[in-house]
């Protein structure tokens, strides 16, 4: 692929740890100039959108076509619990069915599943929210990342770094991946082991 444009969705009541973590590895990509013509957009609903801790982030778009982006990333935050009923997000989230890539950290596996892009594939989300993945997806898997195709979806919270470098690793290469988790002073990720569930959980 010779162009990436990504599309970052803010919304009220998010976690932002669940977007900047992932952000944080995934725009090295373009500095590292490990693949040409990367580009990230901030989108939401509405001009401004603020944090589950008032935290007050600007869009770059408001409602834009979600298909016109290569990939779409969804964080999580309490919020999503009420977003996965809001049949007009969720029609905008579905805008993305054009987008080749869908990724999702914590909780925003929901908002993907609401819009109907986990059913029949494997899936994880923050393990307090297994239950109400499971409606919406084939199934859940307990883990820090997992990949179906193109889709992603990560864990709690601090999975956005992990699964940053894990999309890194998976569409550009390992040895990428090691430079940014090296720039991140991230030592733990497991690079160089990859397969379509990156570090599954014990049950307990």
């Amino acid at each position: 692929m010779t162009v990436m444009r990504m599309a970052f969705v803010l919304f009220d009541g998010m976690t932002t740890m669940d977007f900047v973590g992932f952000y944080e590895g995934v725009s090295w990509v373009a500095i590292l100039k490990a693949k040409e013509n990367v580009s990230w957009t901030f989108c939401a609903n509405k001009a401004e959108v603020s944090d589950d801790r008032g935290l007050t982030i600007k869009a770059n778009e408001i409602l834009p076509d979600l298909g016109a982006f290569d990939l779409v990333f969804l964080p999580g935050g309490h919020a999503t619990r009420t977003l996965r009923n809001d049949e007009e997000f969720i029609s905008w989230i579905r805008t993305a069915e054009g987008a080749r890539y869908k990724v999702s950290v914590c909780t925003g596996a929901l908002l993907l599943g609401a819009a109907g892009f986990l059913e029949g594939k494997k899936a994880t989300t923050n393990s307090s929210a297994y239950d109400l993945l499971a409606p919406y997806c084939g199934e859940v898997i307990k883990a820090r990342a997992v990949r179906e195709g193109d889709t992603f979806t990560g864990g709690g919270v601090t999975s956005s770094i992990d699964l940053g470098l894990y999309l890194i690793e998976c569409l550009v290469n390992t040895d990428t991946a090691r430079q940014v988790q090296k720039r991140l002073e991230y030592p733990y990720y497991q690079a160089g082991n990859l397969s379509d569930i990156y570090y599954p959980y014990e049950d307990k």
